[in-house]
């Protein structure tokens, strides 16, 4: 179990890692998710492959998931810390994923963008969140919804079953920073549709923030943008645009490791 987006325990997500040495049944893998009960459990084999060197995949208590940040980070944590070189080359559902770490330890990830497009704000939205939006949009999973100001993000209260019934994976909401010095904007995410009533640090909801901000703030590429996520464990991405990818950056730190006993491995 590895705390990611964070560098100290018991704060940003904490995700499973599960290490594999060969390709294993998707319904073990579901339930192993289901039995970690973390927002998600990642699962990593080595590949021999001309573009990869391991199959990443990511499964919350209830789904597998297209894209998942934490999960992805904390995988790379585990591998670059019994020794495995960088950079990393992941293959997922979302094509190649490529991990790297920093001299500082600082561990980088390039992932697609998705750029949210406007939209009206589909029928229960507001009266979900329990808040006015001042934007809405779609991108290819979720909900963007940008809220008057930061604290209306962190004192936000919404509705979980309702949010759930919406058209989307989930529902990221964000603001401006302004009451701190070391971010640029804000946000919270809620998934209750694939078993995460709220995501504590939301990797995949930084590709959809962070485009988006960098056209509010207007800032260029390879500009860094800090996000800062407000659920009660918190957490800090460092976003760069990179055409149409975004660099997400962070830290992790382990905090439980073991072997998965053999009654439980799949024939």
């Amino acid at each position: 179990m590895v705390d990611a987006f964070t560098d100290h325990p018991f704060a940003g997500n904490p995700a499973g890692v599960c290490q594999v040495p060969a390709s294993v049944d998707t319904a073990w893998m579901q339930r192993l998710a289901a039995e970690m009960k973390h927002s998600e459990t990642a699962f990593v084999r080595p590949v021999d492959q001309a573009t990869a060197d391991y199959e990443l995949r990511w499964f919350t208590p209830a789904a597998e998931v297209e894209l998942c940040g934490h999960a992805t980070l904390a995988t790379a944590h585990v591998l670059f810390d019994a020794g495995t070189p960088s950079p990393l080359r992941f293959t997922t559902r979302s094509g190649i994923l490529t991990v790297r770490r920093g001299t500082d330890g600082l561990i980088s990830m390039d992932f697609p963008a998705y750029p949210p497009t406007a939209a009206p704000a589909p029928p229960g939205l507001a009266d979900a969140l329990g808040i006015e939006p001042v934007w809405t949009g779609t991108s290819n999973f979720d909900l963007l919804v940008a809220v008057s100001d930061e604290d209306a993000v962190q004192h936000l209260t919404p509705d979980i079953e309702a949010l759930g019934a919406l058209p989307a994976r989930g529902v990221i909401v964000t603001a401006r920073a302004s009451n701190r010095g070391d971010a640029d904007f804000v946000s919270r995410f809620f998934a209750p549709r694939v078993g995460v009533p709220e995501d504590p640090v939301t990797g995949s909801a930084h590709c959809v923030l962070a485009p988006y901000w960098a056209g509010v703030l207007g800032r260029d590429d390879a500009t860094p943008m800090i996000g800062r996520q407000l659920s009660p464990r918190g957490g800090t991405v460092i976003t760069t645009m990179r055409g149409d990818r975004v660099e997400l950056a962070g830290r992790a730190v382990t905090v439980l490791e073991g072997t998965v006993t053999p009654a439980t491995v799949p024939e």
